[in-house]
């Protein structure tokens, strides 16, 4: 496999900043939780987690829906990643966020489904997996993946690339995107956020403010163009508390007007595909 140099020189319109808001929809087996909740005490090995399940549940019943109008109000288009199975537990959800432009990635089938445990005939029919389960709920193939914690292993790049894909998000070497050459194509690599609203679980939403603000107005200030990342997960950036801190960031963040493009992840990968033909 073989990476370019960042090749992005301005971006469209001549915006300072690239802001890519990323929803990361997960969900896990029947019975199963999340590994981390902000309950202090877990609960006796082998005893069912009725709280936690709960917990992750709100995601597809709630915290998506509040997300999704939120982006509405700031005419926001974000990037949904989603596990195929919260798009087989909650399709209306995911149409509808298509319906209002935003782009739907694969995000493994449950978020315990982690690739580098995998065979590699195994990953390959996971991923075609997921595409079907999407492409079938609204209708067109994703173009984008994520992997669950955002761990590829050493054949996740070939086997997108071989199934279509544009981007892939698991990268975290760089402040702006690239391209990725494998056997089977090339791909744009996508980094992922360095600051998610798991982050401030047990702590002050307001530090969740703090962070994007600050690196927001920090990046304004660059000589470059810059990109960031804002990343919350319908299961908990969903939620009141944090919802309030990224309607808050949305609202500082448009106050520059034409200087940020609000763009999804298929959006800056084109974008970074057309300036590598043009150089």
């Amino acid at each position: 496999m073989q990476v370019s140099e960042p090749k992005v020189k301005a971006w469209p319109n001549g915006a300072q900043i690239a802001v890519m808001v990323t929803v990361m929809y997960e969900t896990w087996p029947e019975g199963r939780t999340p590994p981390y909740s902000p309950m202090a005490s877990p609960l006796r090995e082998g005893v069912v987690d009725r709280q936690g399940i709960s917990w992750a549940e709100y995601g597809g019943r709630t915290g998506i829906w509040r997300l999704g109008e939120l982006f509405e109000d700031f005419g926001v288009k974000g990037t949904i990643c989603a596990n195929a199975r919260a798009v087989e537990r909650y399709p209306d959800s995911v149409k509808a966020l298509h319906a209002a432009g935003h782009e739907i990635a694969g995000h493994s089938y449950t978020q315990n489904m982690f690739l580098p445990y995998m065979e590699p005939a195994e990953e390959l029919a996971l991923i075609r997996r997921c595409a079907g389960i999407i492409e079938e709920a609204v209708g067109e193939r994703p173009v984008g993946w994520a992997s669950p914690r955002m761990s590829p292993s050493e054949h996740t790049a070939r086997y997108l690339a071989q199934e279509g894909f544009l981007w892939h998000g698991d990268y975290n070497d760089t402040d702006l995107p690239y391209e990725v050459t494998t056997e089977a194509g090339t791909l744009v690599a996508l980094q992922h956020s360095d600051f998610t609203d798991n982050r401030v679980m047990r702590g002050s939403p307001k530090d969740f403010l703090d962070v994007y603000r600050d690196t927001f107005d920090f990046l304004m200030l660059s000589r470059r163009p810059e990109i960031l990342n804002l990343t919350v997960h319908a299961h908990f950036g969903g939620r009141p508390p944090l919802a309030a801190m990224v309607h808050r960031i949305l609202q500082h963040m448009q106050l520059q007007g034409g200087r940020v493009w609000f763009a999804r992840h298929d959006e800056v990968a084109r974008w970074v595909r057309q300036q590598g033909e043009t150089t």
